[in-house]
């Protein structure tokens, strides 16, 4: 081999050395040649349509910025909403806070009182008070019935208060019952009275004759708060 061959094969080996060096400097050492970020990782980094800058959700096109707004109200400050009262405040009858006008107290000057004996149920006294005024009355409470010289005045039967104020028209009539004795002859204390006051509630009393001949009332002397109804008044 002549030397010119000789250089000739040397300056080549050296040439594909230094190519191949200059390969080796471009790699990774992973065999995979780094050519700088990639175009799909570039585009990772950057914020994308659903974020806005600062971690805020980026708005969908028409919505303003800022948080979801709150539903309007459909009222004004100070107005209630339609079925409230919303001020008026007021408890009777026409609505100014006032409760209704009652009617006039029924009494011995506005009516007429009888008391008559009935046959039953027995040992029974029944009161009956007409309205004789012009204008409608309430009897309240039940008659504060006193025989002859008694100090004192029977109880009442609590189990008969009614469900309502007694009201009586011109020309109406309320009842009580009387129990006068009782029906076994267990009383005591029994006497024959012949005088009955009875009281009202409110105003004057009435003083209704009873038969001639008086009744008999002992310890079980009870009486009934007023009715509308007779057979309630007698129903003790």
């Amino acid at each position: 081999m002549s030397a010119r061959t000789a250089r000739t094969r040397l300056l080549a080996a050296t040439t594909v050395a230094l190519a191949a060096l200059a390969l080796t400097a471009c790699d990774n050492g992973k065999g995979v040649r780094d050519e700088g970020p990639s175009a799909a990782s570039h585009s990772s980094s950057q914020p994308t349509g659903s974020t806005a800058a600062g971690g805020t959700k980026a708005k969908p096109a028409g919505e303003t910025g800022g948080s979801t707004a709150a539903p309007k109200s459909t009222t004004t400050p100070g107005t209630t909403t339609a079925g409230t009262s919303g001020g008026s405040g007021s408890s009777g009858k026409n609505g100014s806070g006032t409760s209704a006008t009652r009617n006039p107290a029924c009494n011995g000057a506005n009516t007429k009182t009888t008391a008559t004996e009935v046959s039953r149920p027995l040992n029974h006294l029944l009161l009956t008070v007409t309205n004789t005024g012009a204008k409608n009355c309430d009897l309240t409470g039940y008659p504060i019935a006193r025989f002859g010289e008694a100090q004192s005045v029977p109880p009442v039967a609590e189990s008969t208060h009614p469900q309502a104020v007694v009201t009586l028209a011109p020309g109406e009539s309320g009842y009580a019952g009387v129990l006068l004795s009782a029906a076994d002859g267990s009383g005591g204390n029994g006497y024959t009275a012949k005088t009955l006051v009875v009281g009202f509630a409110k105003g004057s009393s009435a003083t209704p004759a009873l038969p001639a001949k008086g009744v008999y009332v002992d310890d079980k002397l009870t009486v009934t708060y007023w009715q509308q109804s007779l057979d309630d008044a007698l129903a003790y």
